[in-house]
């Protein structure tokens, strides 16, 4: 794995740029099938002018083990750059250096080392990477739940509530959403591998809230009260696993040369990013401080009100974030479906839970 970097230029239109890494081995041992040496091209296909340092990460795989030099050279003059530090040569083709990145400092820098080494395939996607942990979701996503189910017990507790039986039904809810996710990302990437791919939050909010409604009637429990217990977790789980994605580099936010920006990664291009996944784990934050507060005075008219108001508010701070993503929708329907079909859980689950869920009063 090799990450090259450049200056994105200073005035101009958003352009595309080919990055070229060429590679040897520097020494060989005995014979090999194996490639000794490699030419690779990636194409970043929207550069933004004015944001700064611009890295690009590249993967070469079937090379001959061992120690490799390896240069990066950006082919072409872009088009609508006037101005750029990187001086492209008119020949055409311009050596930009490796990059190095600093977590003290959040920045890209030339890399001091010489070399680069191999790595067992299946463990080339841990390889080091400007502004991305590996593995730092699945932790974080992991606390969220912790503190989802946490949060709800304390307030079921309060209620003189069924705790064991109450977070069976969340952890059988918990469990469809994960796989409502799944299939939802499948459907909106079928070019990706079901098990390689990632996950849609849409698809765990349209079938969470249904699974668990069923699972509340199963077990007999309020379930207006048991969702509005249920909501702070919820957000608070949202909160923390979109601070994950930022740091994985999924769900990145588009290119911008705006103060505001902040570098991040797509685990593959470095560079001055919207903050979506940043402003999202806020939105959640605030609306689970928010539900918390209203849960918790033990005043509520009418029981999964609460829920409801909170689901539909993220439903619609969501659907506004999409639009800062770097990913491009399939098609131009895909948010309005999805809204639609959040706001019909929301409402399905609200007319339930007012007619049929039994009111606890503390």
């Amino acid at each position: 794995m090799a990450t090259a970097w450049f200056d994105a230029g200073e005035e101009g239109e958003p352009y595309s740029a080919t990055i070229r890494f060429t590679g040897r081995r520097i020494a060989t041992r005995g014979d090999s099938t194996a490639r000794r040496t490699f030419a690779q091209d990636e194409t970043i296909e929207t550069i933004v002018p004015g944001t700064g340092p611009v890295s690009i990460t590249a993967w070469v795989y079937g090379l001959d083990p061992g120690e490799w030099t390896v240069n990066a050279e950006l082919l072409g003059t872009p088009t609508g750059v006037r101005e750029s530090p990187v001086r492209l040569h008119r020949a055409g083709r311009e050596p930009i250096g490796l990059a190095a990145w600093s977590w003290r400092h959040w920045a890209v820098s030339a890399a001091t080392a010489a070399s680069l080494k191999t790595r067992w395939a299946p463990l080339a996607p841990l390889a080091r990477q400007p502004a991305v942990v590996p593995g730092i979701y699945l932790a974080l996503a992991i606390v969220g739940f912790l503190v989802a189910l946490g949060s709800q017990a304390a307030i079921l507790a309060r209620g003189q509530i069924d705790v064991g039986s109450s977070l069976a039904a969340s952890v059988i809810a918990l469990l469809a959403g994960l796989i409502g996710a799944k299939l939802w990302y499948a459907v909106l990437h079928p070019e990706e591998s079901i098990i390689k791919g990632g996950w849609a939050v849409d698809g765990f909010l349209v079938v969470a809230p249904l699974v668990a409604v069923v699972a509340l009637l199963a077990f007999d429990l309020p379930a207006g009260a048991v969702l509005d217990a249920v909501a702070p977790g919820l957000f608070f789980a949202v909160a923390i696993g979109r601070v994950g994605c930022f740091l994985t580099g999924c769900c990145a936010g588009r290119c911008t040369a705006s103060r505001w920006g902040v570098w991040s990664s797509d685990r593959r291009v470095g560079a001055r990013r919207v903050p979506a996944q940043l402003l999202e784990s806020g939105a959640g934050l605030v609306i689970g401080l928010a539900a918390a507060l209203l849960v918790t005075a033990d005043r509520l008219p009418v029981h999964g009100a609460v829920f409801v108001a909170s689901f539909a508010a993220y439903a619609v701070v969501r659907q506004a974030l999409l639009r800062l993503r770097a990913e491009r929708r399939r098609s131009y329907r895909t948010l309005p479906m999805t809204a639609a079909a959040a706001g019909l859980v929301a409402l399905g689950v609200g007319l339930f839970s007012f007619h049929v869920g039994p009111m606890i009063v503390p």
